[in-house]
């Protein structure tokens, strides 16, 4: 490996460590930031809608905007909108404001979602440089990102140190490393050479990929695994605090478990996919998730339930990147085919928080998990859309009706 393409996977390894601790920044503080806006869990649902009307816009907008700019573009605009989002979200939580922080949250949103396909991109030209599984350890710098602001969001709970100053702390280290990577990273990426011999981009390249039986499949894959990952992001700790009655601390600490398993199910996973392939991989991703999920539904205790949001982490590890590496299997059309299947992921990030916020108002969060669990299952029953590694066998097989 040259010293040039060194320095590029050390630069996205950083950046999505660094993304990852403001992920994790945020989710850990969620039970203050909804007490300092004195408003129920149902309405929380609503603040984190921003968060997922802004990803969902972002990653739609990602595969156009990868194919006219290029990845290292792409990667700048979107660690300017994450930086944005969080300095709104420390405001808006000082104030007091609702509308505040979920503005926040859809800038934040609106960040992350190209900046993470652009960043899967990138990985995947590295891989075809080095011969190396990229995507799995990418992934896993983030999920490590998320042990690092977990535990620094424990800490700042336990030391009552206020939600605005530490997000704005958070910001500001994001904005430094997005500079230092964005320098490392080549122009180009996924940039059109002749526009004209492309697919067509928005929303019809976007519909014109889905022609493709294989990325339908995947297409249903990504947003149940996405889901699982995003349900504990969103509302682990509230969960813990609200459905097990312990403290913000304690509920941190369960979402530190999560992350951590997070982060060691996908640093372990290259040499898993090696030995049992995509299939085998996320069929028992997906199992293992489902059965962590059940016990943290029905565990008589907070030990207990704690203790299986491992199982939940490890099986949820596997599932985004990989998916949406498998998407990305076709010698043209990668960009628009990663948008497309990400922008699925996000309809899940879309529906899911509100919709899991007002049916725990009724049934309370650990009765509403139960619809994570039975996506997950389905996943696991479609993994065999995941089968074939070979590029060639992306090309688009008409949908016969």
């Amino acid at each position: 490996m040259d010293a040039a393409t060194r320095r590029r996977r050390a630069a996205l390894f950083l950046f999505m460590l660094a993304a990852g601790t403001g992920t994790a920044s945020w989710v850990a503080r969620t039970p203050e930031v909804r007490d300092d806006l004195e408003v129920s869990t149902g309405a929380m649902g609503l603040v984190l809608f921003g968060l997922s009307t802004g990803s969902m816009a972002g990653v739609t907008a990602s595969g156009p905007l990868v194919r006219r700019c290029g990845g290292r573009t792409t990667i700048s605009a979107g660690a300017a909108l994450i930086v944005a989002g969080l300095l709104s979200v420390a405001a808006g939580t000082g104030l007091s404001s609702a509308g505040g922080v979920a503005c926040g949250l859809a800038l934040f949103g609106g960040g992350m979602g190209p900046a993470e396909v652009a960043f899967t991109l990138e990985g995947a030209a590295v891989e075809g440089v080095t011969g190396r599984p990229v995507l799995p350890v990418l992934h896993g710098c983030f999920s490590l990102g998320t042990v690092v602001g977990a535990l620094l969001g424990m800490a700042m709970t336990a030391a009552g140190f206020p939600v605005g100053w530490h997000l704005t702390a958070v910001a500001a280290l994001i904005a430094a490393v997005a500079v230092r990577a964005v320098l490392a990273i080549p122009h180009g990426t996924g940039k059109e050479a002749a526009p004209g011999d492309s697919p067509p981009g928005g929303l019809r390249g976007h519909l014109r990929v889905w022609r493709d039986r294989r990325l339908v499949l995947i297409g249903v894959i990504v947003p149940a695994m996405a889901f699982a990952e995003g349900a504990a992001n969103d509302w682990l700790p509230l969960l813990m605090v609200d459905g097990y009655h312990v403290s913000a601390t304690a509920g941190s600490l369960t979402f530190l478990a999560f992350a951590s398993s997070m982060a060691l199910g996908r640093f372990a996973g290259g040499p898993l996919l090696k030995l049992f392939g995509r299939v085998r991989v996320v069929r028992v991703s997906a199992a293992t998730a489902a059965l962590g999920l059940v016990m943290v539904i029905a565990s008589p205790s907070a030990p207990a339930a704690g203790a299986a949001t491992v199982l939940w982490g490890l099986g949820a590890s596997l599932g985004f990147p990989v998916t949406l590496s498998a998407a990305g299997d076709h010698p043209h059309d990668a960009a628009a085919r990663i948008g497309a299947v990400a922008t699925a992921g996000y309809v899940a990030f879309l529906v899911g928080p509100p919709a899991l916020g007002f049916l725990a108002d009724h049934i309370g969060l650990r009765l509403a998990m139960t619809a994570v669990l039975a996506l997950l299952l389905v996943a696991s029953a479609l993994a065999g859309a995941l089968g074939s590694d070979r590029r060639a066998d992306a090309e688009h097989e008409p949908v016969r009706t």
